[in-house]
């Protein structure tokens, strides 16, 4: 059984689409992240996303645990276009694509970014790549809100309009499970 241990990145205080551009985790509070330590396996693995808001926080989680390169396929949904703009400008663009894309999630993508369903195959080629080079491990992995979420609806077998009622806040634990029968979800959106 390889135990994953999804972190989701500090906060980055935005109010626009955020996703593959870079901007920084806000890291100030230091409690939560010793109570998130805390919390963690102490001898786990430890990989981010190459997006520095989750390098930041990885970085703050990373004494004691072995580090691994960072992996742009657990980078947040590319956004594309869409990425720095406020919903209201994204839905004032493209309004029926924009309510398509969080009301019937699937193939449907901003222009010039990736849909819920590449960013899933994308986020689960990465998880499956990490179960073949460390089974049986424990894998604290710093990630993003979708990124997260995909692996959510890989455990429950749920649609993509189903998870994405799903919250998953800033510095939150979800922990999946993985055997060779599939997922087992053991907590989502736990802050410590």
């Amino acid at each position: 059984m390889t135990r994953f241990w999804w972190v989701r990145h500090g906060p980055t205080h935005q109010k626009t689409f955020t996703g593959w551009r870079d901007v920084p985790a806000d890291l100030s509070d230091t409690e939560a992240l010793a109570r998130l330590n805390e919390f963690l396996p102490a001898d786990a693995l430890l990989i981010s996303s190459d997006l520095i808001r989750a390098v930041a926080t990885a970085d703050a989680l990373a004494t004691g645990r072995t580090r691994l390169p960072h992996d742009p396929a657990l980078r947040e949904i590319h956004f594309g276009d869409w990425d720095g703009l406020h919903w209201t400008e994204v839905d004032a663009r493209d309004p029926g694509l924009a309510r398509a894309y969080w009301e019937t999630p699937g193939d449907i993508a901003p222009p010039g970014g990736e849909s819920w369903n590449a960013a899933a195959g994308r986020v689960s080629a990465a998880v499956d790549r990490l179960v073949r080079a460390h089974p049986g491990a424990d894998l604290v992995v710093v990630a993003h809100f979708g990124a997260i979420l995909t692996q959510v609806q890989a455990a429950r077998g749920c649609s993509a309009a189903e998870v994405l009622a799903q919250g998953i806040d800033t510095l939150s634990v979800t922990r999946l499970d993985r055997d060779g029968a599939g997922w087992i979800e053991r907590i989502v959106n736990h802050c410590p």
